[in-house]
């Protein structure tokens, strides 16, 4: 007697179990449930991609550090200087160009670029 209430009682637990397992699969194979999961790993993708390239930027800093070092082109303790703006460099060009035979300044269409 005991034996058969033992195995029945067996029974209906490995039968709730399976039945509980199966209902777990469906759900996750529900369109919501995937649409859901595939923007977990899309989140999940995006934030791993942003982490390697923030490791690659930082490991150039360190080798482009590295390279500066090796060959002497550190940064001078002082301040640098910003090179001259290019228009100050152009305006004595622009001062000297004659006028044309409309008397308006400006280009030919004969220059060689």
């Amino acid at each position: 007697m005991f034996r058969r209430a033992f195995w029945f009682t067996t029974g209906a637990a490995a039968g709730v179990w399976a039945t509980n397992k199966v209902h777990r699969k469906l759900r996750k194979l529900q369109p919501d449930s995937l649409a859901a999961q595939a923007a977990d790993k899309a989140v999940e993708t995006g934030h791993r991609l942003r982490q390697f390239a923030l490791d690659v930027r930082t490991g150039m800093a360190d080798r482009e550090e590295q390279l500066h070092d090796a060959l002497g082109l550190g940064e001078p303790d002082g301040v640098r200087e910003l090179p001259a703006p290019r228009r100050a460099v152009l305006e004595p060009y622009r001062t000297t160009r004659t006028t044309g035979p409309t008397g308006l300044t400006g280009p030919t269409g004969k220059e060689d670029h």
